[in-house]
This record gives C-alpha cells, structure tokens and sequence, in this order.
C-alpha cells in the first residue's frame, strides 16, 4: 500500500512536470503561429477566449464527475482532449473549426495550467499525503510545474528559431510545436493509465457526491465566496497571459521566438523558486498573509512593464515580477483545502478552478483589442495589476480571520 502511494504521487509530479513543459512549449509561439496563419489581434484575443470558456465547461463536467466516474478515468479524457486540440490546431487554420476546437479542447495559450488536471491532481495529493505536509507537497508540485513551463516555453522558442534558421518558413516551424504538444498529449493518457485505485475518492465520499451540489455542503458558503475572489484575479490575470505577453514583446520590441524563449524560461523559473519560498514564508506569517503580502508588491511591477523605455528594462521588470507573482499559488491551494471539510476537497479544488477559468474567459478577448490600439498598447498590464491589487485587498479583509487548522 505505502509503495503503491509513493508511486501515485511520483506519476502525480511526472505528469505535471510533463504537461506544464507542453504548456510552456506551446505559449511562447501560440499566438504568433495564429497571426501567421492570417488571423488579426481580435480574432486572436476572441480564439483564447474561446479556449479558456471551453476549458470552464470541461472542467465543470470533468471534475464534478471525477469523484463518482474515476479520478483516473477524469484524468485519461482530459489528456485526450489535450491531444486533439494539438492535432486540429496545427492541421487547419480554418478559423470556425479552430474555435470549436477551442471549445472542447485542451489548449493553453497562457503557459499556466488549464483543465481538470489541477482540481484532481491535487485532491488526489490531499488524499495521499498527511495535512501537516500539504503546503509543502503543493509548494514543490508547483515548483515543478514552473520549472518544467521554463524549459517548454525554452526549448519551444528554440526550436522555432532553429527551424526558421534551416529553411522553414515561420508557419511551418511554430506548426512543429503544434505536433510536439500533440505527442505530450499521448504521453499523458499513457501515464495516466498507470496510476492506482490509491487515487480514487472513498465510497462515502462517491455516495455524497451524488446527493450534494457541486459536492458542496458545508463549506459552501466560503468556497463561493473564494471563488468569486480567484475568478477576479484570474480576469486580471487573463489580461496578460503568457502568448499575449510574448506577442507584445515581439510587436513591441522585435523579440525573436528563441529570446522569448528565454525571456520566458527566466520568468518561470523565478515563478517556481518564489513558489517554494511561499511554503517557507506561510509557517512564519500565515497562509492568507503570504498570499497578500508578496502579491501587492509583484502587482506594482506588472504596472510597470509597458513604461519602460528599453528591452532590457522592459524584460528586468517582468522578471522581477515574476520573481515573486508566483507565492501566493501555493499558499491559496493549500488555504482552499485546510478551511473545507475533507470529503468537499475534490468539489472545492473544482469549483474554484472553474470560478478562475469562467473569470480568465473574457480578458484574452480585451487584451486583443486594446492592443490592436497603438495608445492602448500597454493597457493590459496596467489594468491587471490594478484589478490584482484590488483583489489582494478584499481577499485579506475577507479572510484574514478564518485561520487553517495549522494556524489555530
């Protein structure tokens, strides 16, 4: 039993690894491959809208069935779709076919996570690892997954630019990207099917689930009112998802695919070791406070990127927030799962990843207006950290009283 648990939670951190490089792999090119395929900043910004509404409906039926049909199973047509969003969308560029397949597919155009694969993941981790060593158990899952989406969004811009060298034309070398996140999206299912009935939710917890809302009871109360909260951050968030923000850099600047890479890489990076760090910070001032206290003052920065004058300020700004953007991940995870009861942990991680993806939804559509204006140009970050500040501080006003169980 105990082996079989070690290895559930190993195949756990190998499947976000592998999947988070594939996200990376792909943000960096997504939107310039759209463009080389004739689509202009609009359609571009309403397709990754597109994207993020499918990835809300998806995760509303995945994870609210993952209980009762199988975790593992949940977890198997998850990738399944991820591996056909791949395929459709490096064969055709037709722009009524890519939007239904952004609809039902599993596609992300921010380098971060999208789908059920979180929600389940992580109840599936809860499940498996004793309350005293979640914050930390979350704090290395996202460390590997920010370290992965740096070498992805890497090894994606590289190959792009590499290809290019060699004679491909852009579109044909941002297409090969396509295919190599269409091959992760089989290695995925594979693994998936490797994982043991360890993961599974109890039976008690199968036979509530049927009988409950969204598998809420009596924590309904406060994960509505977080998730009304994380779908605020998340529309912020939206603003300046990893593809938009690179396709800045690239209109802004003349970036090249290989130095967004980097830019790119860098940023993840910082983003993973600030989100080991969170664990660190949260036995010493608390989960809520490090969440408030890190996030104000990486929104602050965001604001700044599009007034610096140069690249190289531009890109320090960036890294700079990214050096802290990310501590909050971890701490809000764990905070989600301490203050709900254990049989509402799966529904909980479900219902406020969708409440995210359903406030992430609209902002790609926005930001491919603003920048289609050369006056609005930089508005998206400007707008973003401005809604972010603002959510750190209802946030902690709302819930800088209710304590998890370790803080008590």
């Amino acid at each position: 039993m105990v082996q079989s648990i070690k290895r559930d939670i190993a195949l756990l951190f190998t499947t976000r690894l592998i999947r988070m490089f594939g996200y990376g792999f792909l943000s960096v090119v997504l939107a310039l491959y759209l463009a080389q395929r004739g689509l202009k900043e609009g359609e571009i910004g309403m397709l990754l809208t597109l994207t993020l509404a499918g990835d809300a409906a998806i995760t509303l039926w995945i994870t609210t069935s993952a209980d009762r049909l199988g975790r593992r199973m949940m977890l198997v047509v998850g990738a399944g779709l991820m591996l056909i969003a791949g395929l459709i969308f490096s064969l055709t560029g037709n722009y009524l076919l890519l939007i239904a397949t952004a609809i039902i597919g599993v596609i992300s155009p921010s380098g971060n996570e999208i789908g059920p694969f979180l929600s389940i993941e992580q109840a599936s981790l809860s499940q498996l690892v004793p309350d005293e060593r979640r914050t930390q158990t979350f704090a290395w899952y996202n460390l590997v997954g920010s370290f992965a989406t740096a070498v992805g969004a890497l090894v994606g811009g590289a190959l792009a630019q590499l290809l290019q060298g060699s004679g491909f034309t852009p579109l044909n070398s941002y297409r090969a990207v396509l295919m190599g996140y269409t091959v992760i999206g089989m290695l995925l299912v594979v693994l998936f099917l490797l994982l043991s009935r360890s993961i599974e939710a109890p039976k008690q917890v199968e036979a509530i689930s049927i009988q409950r809302r969204f598998g809420l009871h009596k924590s309904k109360k406060v994960v509505f009112k977080l998730s009304s909260l994380f779908a605020m951050d998340a529309f912020a968030g939206g603003l300046v998802v990893q593809s938009m923000v690179a396709y800045w850099f690239n209109m802004k600047f003349g970036v090249q695919p290989a130095m967004l890479g980097v830019i790119f890489f860098a940023a993840n990076i910082l983003a993973g070791i600030s989100a080991l760090s969170a664990a660190w910070i949260a036995k010493r001032i608390g989960l809520i406070n490090t969440m408030v206290y890190t996030h104000i003052p990486s929104n602050i920065v965001l604001i700044l990127v599009p007034f610096m004058p140069t690249l190289p300020l531009a890109i320090l700004a960036l890294l700079l927030r990214f050096s802290i953007s990310q501590m909050d991940v971890p701490t809000r995870q764990s905070y989600t799962m301490a203050v709900v009861e254990p049989d509402e942990r799966s529904a909980a991680m479900g219902v406020t990843s969708i409440a995210r993806s359903v406030g992430a939804m609209l902002s790609p559509a926005i930001t491919g207006q603003l920048l289609a204006v050369t006056s609005l140009f930089g508005a998206p970050f400007v707008i973003a950290g401005s809604i972010k500040i603002v959510y750190d501080v209802l946030i902690w006003r709302g819930f800088k009283a209710i304590k998890p169980p370790e803080e008590r």
